[in-house]
């Protein structure tokens, strides 16, 4: 969550692979989004990572579409220190509402207090070809202090519709320990803006 425009919000506790983890440790995460979107049903969309050294596992729930799981599997690359750069290529599988296999990657880079992340997938839909779709949660921050950001954000997704394809916005987060919230802004001022409010934690 936290990235591109699937869905997953990046907060504290993200979808993504988590800090420093010890090749023999566990880190875990959970997010819950909800989405307050106008003139549809709002909706919430919980996500789940495990990471042990190298290896990522994820669960999502509402993302790829309404009423509809996936499992991931992936492996987490990093690389640089002043720059650092973490990418992690995954594989999963799709159920519910839409059923598919899906290729999909998590990536970010950051620099001193500047932090670039993005995350996507592509879902082959084995009912129905025309319902394959690539889904994007991207996200540019500022953070002036340890324990808040700023940024842009914009996402792709097939889980509720707008007039816009690829959505854009601001957003805004606080994280004390491991407990982070985000609230992110879509559309304002092209169409009725969505509102994502996003609480992630790290264990």
């Amino acid at each position: 969550m936290g990235l591109v425009a699937g869905q997953t919000p990046r907060d504290a506790a993200s979808d993504g692979p988590a800090n420093d983890p010890s090749p023999q440790q566990w880190s875990l995460s959970i997010n819950i989004a909800g989405y307050i979107v106008p003139r549809d049903r709002s909706y919430a969309s919980p996500t789940f990572s495990a990471d042990r050294g190298h290896f990522h596992f994820g669960s999502r729930y509402n993302y790829e579409d309404k009423e509809t799981g996936s499992f991931w599997f992936g492996y987490n690359f990093e690389l640089g220190e002043k720059v650092a750069l973490k990418v992690t290529p995954m594989v999963g599988g799709v159920f519910g509402n839409t059923t598919g296999v899906a290729p999909g990657y998590l990536a970010g880079i950051s620099w001193k207090q500047l932090e670039l992340s993005t995350e996507g997938e592509f879902v082959f839909d084995t009912r129905n070809s025309g319902g394959s779709f690539f889904y994007s949660w991207t996200e540019l921050s500022y953070s002036p202090r340890d324990w808040c950001r700023a940024g842009i954000v914009a996402q792709r997704t097939k889980a509720y519709h707008t007039s816009l394809d690829i959505q854009r916005g601001i957003l805004i987060g606080f994280s004390h320990k491991k407990l982070g919230f985000t609230t992110y802004i879509f559309n304002a001022g092209w169409t009725d803006p969505t509102v994502v409010l996003s609480l992630g934690f790290n264990f």
